[in-house]
């Protein structure tokens, strides 16, 4: 993750007891470890993020040690592990927010023409995804004829897609609430992510759906 996400959760107030900053590249652990001084409440962790949650994070949040965690996850694209999603969703314990990348999934995976994908494209999503049924949900059978005895595929909506994920961090991913997700937009006003938020929690789930409410045409900076 950037400097920015980190920073400002540690500007929140009233503030955590405690904050996991994780962060595959050692330079920009530097500019953290800059940047949070001598705190005692912040943890530096260098690594993948989807190792580092999983083996050293999520066991300290345990449903029966009464601990809760609010979890940001914002991957450089199509970077994030189902396990970890779903991990945390069936902990109960982590409020999520997550990154989808919408715009790095149709520059990289989700062509017009699927047949031409790069197959390590075609695997970063099914692992972000979980498994293949992503293939059902952006692609669907035209309604034109048959061209030369095989099925034309019509690729789906960006709405499509982002409804389908939604209904997955529910019913598989186990959390009890997922509002509709909030476009991030550049500029440009294109979509660059939806921003996810996931909970165990109603009151929360309020709170979040007002907010993504009043600022959903916010801009990416």
């Amino acid at each position: 993750m950037g400097a920015g996400s980190p920073l400002n959760a540690l500007n929140v107030r009233p503030p955590f007891k405690r904050y996991f900053l994780i962060d595959i590249s050692g330079g920009r652990l530097q500019l953290l470890r800059r940047a949070t001084g001598a705190r005692n409440d912040v943890e530096l962790l260098e690594g993948n993020c989807n190792t580092v949650l999983l083996e050293r994070v999520f066991p300290q949040i345990q449903y029966g040690q009464r601990r809760r965690a609010l979890c940001l996850l914002d991957p450089y694209g199509l970077d994030l592990d189902w396990r970890v999603t779903q991990t945390a969703g069936q902990l109960r314990t982590i409020d999520l927010f997550l990154n989808f990348p919408i715009m790095d999934i149709n520059r990289n995976a989700l062509w017009t023409a699927p047949e031409r994908v790069r197959p390590g494209e075609v695997a970063r999503l099914t692992r972000y995804w979980g498994d293949e049924s992503w293939r059902q949900v952006a692609y669907r059978p035209s309604p034109q004829k048959e061209l030369f005895g095989q099925v034309e595929l019509k690729k789906a909506s960006n709405e499509a897609v982002v409804e389908a994920f939604r209904a997955r961090l529910q019913a598989v991913a186990g959390f009890r609430n997922v509002p509709k997700p909030m476009p991030m937009r550049n500029s440009s006003n294109a979509v660059v992510y939806y921003l996810f938020f996931a909970s165990q929690n109603e009151t929360a789930n309020k709170i979040v759906n007002d907010i993504f409410r009043r600022h959903g045409q916010k801009q990416v900076v």
